[in-house]
């Protein structure tokens, strides 16, 4: 592979403009295609097999009136008792009759007639009905229904429209360019040149810019949940600045060894265009993974992502050496643009022909990275308890963590929907604002209106249920639809055991199918399903890294040790992130409204791009610690070479991670927030605790026993050549021509 990606890399400068050229009309073509063909995306997790989705299908099918989204508008009178006044009464009829007619809408519901009333006779509750659902109603419609009440408003009532017609897109907005910007400040700092960070961070925009466009152009085929964008371009962005910048670093460095361009960018594609091509593919195939889970939208997200990531490999292997064509030597700092054009390398730099991963001045070897090793591999054991301990204690609230979809009650505060969630509590208790649907479907009318009394009594007596509203029948009648309203919230673990309670209490009526839904009631399906999920794509993931990991540095123990390393970032993100977003410690730095159960695919979500971004580190580090060793040195002064080459570059490819996701914890949508978040928690776990310093102490304590393998197995494994062995040895067969 490296000797292909060498050919790759130098016919790429040698034909930079037709390079440039051709990604730029994939650029504008996949941006026109996004313009024409866009569609819109799903704000709803549904699943397709559970009871709340059989039942959702159901009503579509024979109920189609009810089958829509629906809103529903809390109203606040100036005082007590004011509802039963003649007056009060009018203005509530004029706010129902106003949202009646709203464009969109079927029918909303007199509070008065289904006793949505307060018994201090101050709220009011206004169900609307749409005739589309949630992700079908227009920009238009959702601005005109949350325009109602405006005359109430002006004699001192509070009105607010809520509801599942509420959700839509999150709004991505300046905040996260902030997470741009500290990227590319860490690129100016890392390379000493203006020029060399412009280089890589053109290089990662034009394929974001080109696998979002990409994304876009095909979501008026697939349809898209409105998380799945904002992670494309989370990934895209942060893989598309780190594999750029390790290409450039390469580079770079061959050109202070006084190799000339085109031989300079071949070997650095052919070496750590290697390694990028490998951490690319890890994560592409974690992320495509998700669909081993059986979960469509969970599917989609992950495809979605690995489609960007996989833009951003090409464009980090073609377009990336094109550019540094066009730079030449003004990639270097000043200082060491003298690099003689007979091709003497600069003063103080070891010429090796290019191989190296980071071949540096003799006098570098007291910089921090080596120092740093020295540190750790001195003081292996103590390291690794410590760091094992840490990590451990980071990992405890980790067993506590509660998965569920977000409700209005954890929306940012003064958003429409937090304000109406609020107004409702207020006034009938949170039990209102995830309020359940029974559907009874019998195969003639007179079966269900038989099952309809069953089930109402069954409802009534179970614990948990506050009130039962009596039950709509559909036009042909053989089909009912019964609201029931819990005493606790949509998200409280009271609600999750009251729908098992009602689904085993109603399942032995006869002559009718009796099924629950509701969105409270999906989101707990939901959660379930991917908790189930959870423990099978972790053990997928584990295995796949031990596999992977032995075909790259053929050894059974550094494989397993990297696969434990994966395990404790996760344990500890999973931790940090339960202790702010769930129970609410340190809330208010990350701009946190309100604690609340964590997102329902976040953890399996995290799973497989920490997976993918720990491989990353893992080959940048270790490849080099393997090549020193198999090139004759100890296996402890291998350990230090790795760690003293590999640190400056991985610090800041971390950093930079850690940027972009950072930005996105700025955004006030608290999905995007924790997302945001754990991926930059998660990072810095790995990068800064477990790669570079559990992994040099472990490889030290292991010393030559780390690159152990059965004869039978090296004989069986194929070799991908990821260190540029191949490569080494056909370049010994021809000298490098100097210019």
């Amino acid at each position: 592979m490296a000797t292909l990606l060498y050919r790759l890399g130098r016919g790429a400068l040698r034909r930079r403009r037709l390079v440039v050229a051709l990604w730029l009309v994939v650029l504008v073509g996949a941006g026109i295609a996004a313009a024409t063909l866009r569609g819109p995306t799903a704000s709803n997790f549904t699943m397709p097999g559970t009871e709340s989705q059989r039942a959702l299908d159901l009503l579509a099918e024979q109920f189609p009136a009810a089958s829509g989204a629906t809103g529903t508008i809390a109203m606040k009178a100036p005082a007590d008792g004011q509802l039963a006044s003649p007056e009060g009464q009018a203005v509530v009829r004029e706010l129902v009759g106003q949202a009646a007619t709203l464009p969109g809408v079927v029918g909303a519901v007199d509070p008065f007639q289904v006793g949505a009333v307060s018994p201090n006779g101050r709220y009011a509750l206004v169900q609307v009905q749409f005739a589309t659902g949630g992700d079908d109603v227009t920009d238009d419609q959702k601005a005109a229904y949350e325009q109602v009440g405006a005359a109430a408003k002006t004699k001192g009532w509070q009105v607010a429209p809520g509801g599942e017609v509420l959700g839509g897109e999150p709004e991505i907005g300046s905040t996260e360019a902030l997470g741009v910007l500290v990227a590319a400040i860490v690129l100016i700092i890392t390379f000493g040149s203006l020029v060399a960070a412009g280089m890589t961070m053109l290089n990662a925009l034009i394929g974001v810019g080109a696998g979002m466009a990409g994304l876009f152009a095909l979501s008026g085929a697939v349809q898209l949940t409105s998380t799945a964008p904002i992670l494309a371009l989370m990934l895209g962005l942060a893989v598309g600045i780190d594999y750029s910048l390790f290409i450039t670093s390469r580079h770079r460095q061959n050109l202070i060894d006084g190799l000339p361009p085109e031989e300079a960018v071949g070997r650095a594609v052919g070496t750590a265009g290697s390694a990028v091509v490998f951490a690319g593919a890890t994560v592409v195939i974690a992320l495509a993974g998700l669909a081993v889970v059986d979960i469509p939208f969970l599917t989609v997200m992950g495809l979605a992502a690995a489609g960007t990531v996989t833009v951003a490999v090409l464009v980090a292997i073609t377009l990336q050496p094109a550019l540094l064509g066009f730079a030449g030597r003004r990639v270097l700092p000043r200082r060491l643009r003298a690099v003689a054009a007979d091709g003497t390398p600069a003063d103080g730099a070891v010429s090796t022909g290019g191989l190296d991963v980071d071949t540096v001045p003799a006098e570098d070897r007291t910089g921090f990275g080596f120092r740093w090793a020295r540190l750790v591999t001195r003081f292996r054991v103590p390291v690794i308890l410590v760091g094992l301990l840490g990590l451990g204690l980071l990992a405890l609230p980790t067993p506590d963590m509660r998965l569920a979809l977000p409700d209005a009650s954890t929306a940012a505060v003064g958003s429409p929907a937090r304000v109406s969630n609020d107004l409702i509590t207020e006034g009938f208790g949170p039990g209102f604002t995830g309020r359940l649907a029974v559907v009874v479907a019998g195969d003639t009318p007179q079966a269900t209106s038989a099952a309809v009394p069953q089930v109402t009594a069954l409802l009534q007596r179970t614990e948990n249920v506050l009130a039962v509203a009596p039950a709509q029948p559909s036009p042909d009648g053989r089909t009912a639809l019964l609201g029931v309203v819990p005493k606790t919230g949509p998200t409280d673990e009271a609600t999750e055991t009251l729908v098992h309670d009602i689904r085993d209490s109603v399942g032995g009526i006869r002559g009718a199918d009796v099924l629950l839904t509701g969105v409270t009631a999906i989101g707990i399906d939901v959660s379930e399903k991917l908790s189930d999920a959870l423990p099978v794509y972790l053990l997928l993931v584990v295995g796949l890294s031990v596999l992977l990991l032995m075909l790259v540095f053929r050894s059974l123990l550094v494989p397993v040790k990297a696969a434990l390393g994966f395990l404790l970032t996760v344990a500890a993100t999973f931790g940090i992130t339960v202790a702010v977003f769930q129970q609410g410690h340190l809330a208010g730095l990350v701009g946190l409204d309100t604690p609340g159960p964590l997102i329902s695919f976040l953890p399996i979500l995290l799973i497989g791009i920490l997976f993918g971004l720990a491989m990353d580190y893992e080959v940048f580090l270790v490849s080099r610690m393997r090549e020193d060793f198999v090139h004759g040195e100890t296996a402890q002064q291998a350990t230090i070479s790795g760690m003293g080459h590999g640190a400056r570059v991985v610090t800041a490819a971390a950093l930079i991670m850690m940027s972009v996701f950072g930005g996105f914890v700025f955004l006030e949508d608290p999905v995007i927030k924790s997302m945001g978040f754990a991926l930059a928690v998660g990072v810095a776990i790995d990068a800064f605790v477990v790669r570079m310093t559990i992994v040099p102490a472990v490889m030290s304590l292991l010393g030559s026993r780390a690159w152990w393998l059965p004869n039978w197995l090296s004989r069986a494994l194929p070799n991908v050549d990821i260190e540029g062995e191949g490569l080494r040895t056909h370049l010994t067969e021809r000298t490098p021509t100097r210019v």
